[in-house]
């Protein structure tokens, strides 16, 4: 199942790629102060992308231990975003010949996401008064 090295792993990275992303976030907030665009989620969701992308070649083309790439995806990646684990698996979907599940898990992620956080916030706004 799992054992304490490996979530001690992931729990070392989740505190650096938390980290991580608040830093990037407030610099790309910072930088980009005048735009209404949420370009901080944006950035981080592009670099965490792009990470994972090279992570996962680095580590599958190579004799890496599995702590290792654990504590480098699911921790540092899992904190920094998890939009990256989404972009990883979409595309591994996709080259591995599943487009139509792939293409479903997209449409499923994105518009369940959203729902799920309509929802969220629709069932903790406050009631309105009675009358």
């Amino acid at each position: 199942m799992f054992s304490l090295p490996e979530i001690s792993f992931v729990a070392c990275g989740g505190a650096i790629g938390a980290s991580l992303r608040f830093v990037v976030g407030r610099f790309c907030e910072v930088t980009w102060e005048a735009t209404k665009f949420p370009i901080a989620t944006l950035c981080v969701n592009l670099v965490g992308c792009l990470l994972i992308g090279v992570i996962a070649g680095i580590t599958l083309r190579n004799d890496t231990s599995p702590l290792i790439r654990i504590f480098l995806v699911t921790g540092i990646l899992g904190g920094f975003t998890t939009f990256s684990a989404f972009g990883l698996e979409t595309i591994t979907l996709f080259r591995s010949g599943h487009l139509t599940t792939a293409m479903l898990y997209v449409l499923v992620s994105v518009v369940g996401g959203c729902a799920g956080t309509l929802l969220g916030l629709v069932m903790t706004e406050p009631a309105p008064p009675l009358s």
